[in-house]
């Protein structure tokens, strides 16, 4: 069995790093460098500079994008700095690039304040036709969001929140067809009430109204908890209408979905014994889930999902994140909105002809995603 880990770093160190740029012309003659550099390119820049709606097509804007993190949430290694991030700020373009022709440029910010990645996100701004922010810890991640998409007028997604939601509301609407469940008489608990925790809730609030309980460290997020910061208090707005207060054992009792975006080992047997007939297991700790599938099975799992490419069910955001921006970018649309990522998972599930449990979620090599979510960016 292949090591991974050792794997990746030897193909690292040989390739130095895995993206590149390449042009889109050469250089095989005078006139060539005359015309693309100096003195020819001074006309370019003294028109875009009096047409300045016209410079995505005369630059690079309608085909690139900025993959930004500050690196203090990078995958499940927590808060590891900027270097730390590049790799995964390089993966992803390589993403982009693989699935959607999207030029994408990883960009690390050895800054960690909301005023100062605000800052530096929006000065640099002007080089790209997109923003996907990444990896930046909850919860200065919303406040990030919410003020870069406030002054610009470029797509801007934390894709940790929004992909995330996006492609587990896609398994979850194919999950309501196996099942014969309807999501709006569901009740949902979500263990985990960081970034793409507080995005499913919300997400799944706005599509269908079920009943939802948020999990966080200390239990389950209610009016009577005083030690609420924020942004737990607004989660409040979308979930736990019966106030109820415990912990996890005590939510899932009767529940018909657990979504996990926290840790290994939390969900017991025991847990999933205690829930509705036919439980929907959404368990997305990497590198390990908080309940492993045989157990899960075992315990009677209608459904079992995970974030991990060697099960069934794979909850990717890179399902969801090169159609949006490629349609974004192609469609000239300004701003990401809920309407767009309900769009978008609408189409996912779509993309799964005859769900079953083993095949509620595309593959992420489905040449299909990318043509077919673009489509609804409008």
């Amino acid at each position: 069995m292949t090591n991974f880990g050792e794997e990746a770093l030897k193909r690292h160190k040989q390739l130095k790093g895995k993206i590149s740029v390449s042009l889109k012309d050469n250089l095989d003659s005078r006139d060539k460098l005359s015309t693309y550099y100096t003195p020819g390119v001074a006309t370019v820049s003294s028109y875009v500079a009096e047409h300045p709606n016209e410079a995505r097509d005369y630059t690079w804007l309608n085909n690139s994008v900025a993959v930004i993190s500050d690196g203090s949430a990078v995958l499940g290694l927590g808060d590891i700095g900027p270097y730390g991030a590049l790799p995964v700020m390089e993966g992803k373009a390589m993403l982009f690039k693989h699935f959607a022709n999207i030029d994408a440029v990883p960009i690390v910010l050895d800054v960690h304040s909301a005023d100062e990645i605000v800052a530096a996100v929006t000065a640099i701004a002007p080089s790209f036709g997109g923003i996907n922010l990444e990896d930046i810890a909850a919860p200065i991640c919303f406040e990030v969001e919410e003020r870069v998409k406030e002054v610009l007028n470029i797509p801007v997604m934390h894709d940790d929140q929004h992909g995330t939601a996006i492609v587990v509301l896609a398994g979850l609407i194919n999950a309501m067809k196996i099942t014969g469940k309807n999501l709006s008489d569901c009740r949902v608990v979500v263990v985990g009430a960081g970034a793409a925790g507080t995005a499913i809730i919300k997400l799944l609030y706005l599509y269908a109204e079920p009943e939802i309980l948020a999990i966080d460290s200390k239990g389950i997020v209610s009016h009577d908890r005083s030690d609420l910061n924020h942004d737990k208090k607004k989660l409040l707005e979308f979930t736990n209408p019966k106030n109820i207060n415990g912990n996890l054992e005590n939510a899932l009792k009767d529940a018909d979905i657990f979504i996990g975006v926290s840790k290994a080992g939390v969900l017991t047997t025991a847990m999933v014994k205690s829930m509705s007939k036919d439980p929907i297991i959404f368990a997305m700790a990497n590198p390990t889930p908080e309940i492993m599938p045989d157990e899960a099975v075992k315990a009677g799992v209608a459904i079992m999902a995970t974030g991990r490419s060697d099960f069934p069910n794979q909850v990717n955001n890179a399902l969801a994140f090169p159609g949006i921006f490629r349609g974004a970018l192609d469609n000239k649309v300004a701003k990401i909105t809920d309407k767009h990522k309900i769009a978008a998972a609408e189409v996912i599930a779509s993309l799964v002809e005859n769900p079953s449990k083993d095949a509620i979620i595309p593959s992420v090599l489905d040449e299909r995603l990318v043509p077919e979510i673009a489509k609804v960016i409008v």
